[in-house]
């Protein structure tokens, strides 16, 4: 079930709320109002268990390309071949 952030124009809160259905409709916490509008916001992402062993971790990243290596300086990194 989604969580989605809202703007009420009437009161000028900005909040989140869950919508569990099409026919839900977000109210404001503040006043109540329903003239609320959709604000786009970034999606979070939650990690779970362990960090995939098959993907190569550089130690000393260098601040251009890759970690370093000279196999790296394409831009994709040499523990991926």
């Amino acid at each position: 079930m989604p969580i989605y952030e809202y703007h009420c124009d009437p009161c000028d809160h900005t909040f989140e709320t869950l919508i569990r259905s099409a026919s839900d409709a977000a109210r404001c916490p503040r006043c109540g109002g329903v003239e609320v509008a959709k604000v786009l916001s970034v999606p979070a992402a939650a990690q779970t268990g362990r960090p995939r062993a098959d993907l190569p971790i550089c130690a000393d990243p260098a601040p251009s390309f890759g970690c370093g290596r000279p196999q790296c300086a394409g831009g994709s990194c040499a523990g991926l071949d």
